[in-house]
């Protein structure tokens, strides 16, 4: 068995966690117990297949500007990738 040395803490809104409770009670397990499983299998699914790069993605045209004001005429030119 494995000794469970770490801990990860999550900040849910109530409906979201209100999900997990349910998905956790079909399979029959514990709240933490089915999101670490779930959390492990889609780490492993993504390691065995990582996503492909995708520069031109719109969270990378909006990298760096977060706290930047923009209009919406310069959104939608970054939505639309121009």
């Amino acid at each position: 068995m494995t000794m469970i040395v770490d801990r990860l803490d999550l900040r849910l809104s109530i409906e979201d966690k209100n999900r997990l409770r349910r998905a956790a009670k079909l399979h029959g397990l514990p709240v933490a117990t089915f999101v670490r499983e779930v959390a492990l299998r889609e780490a492993e699914t993504t390691i065995a297949h990582p996503p492909k790069a995708n520069h031109g993605s719109l969270a990378a045209r909006l990298r760096g500007r977060a706290t930047a004001r923009l209009g919406t005429d310069e959104i939608m030119r970054l939505t639309r990738g121009a």
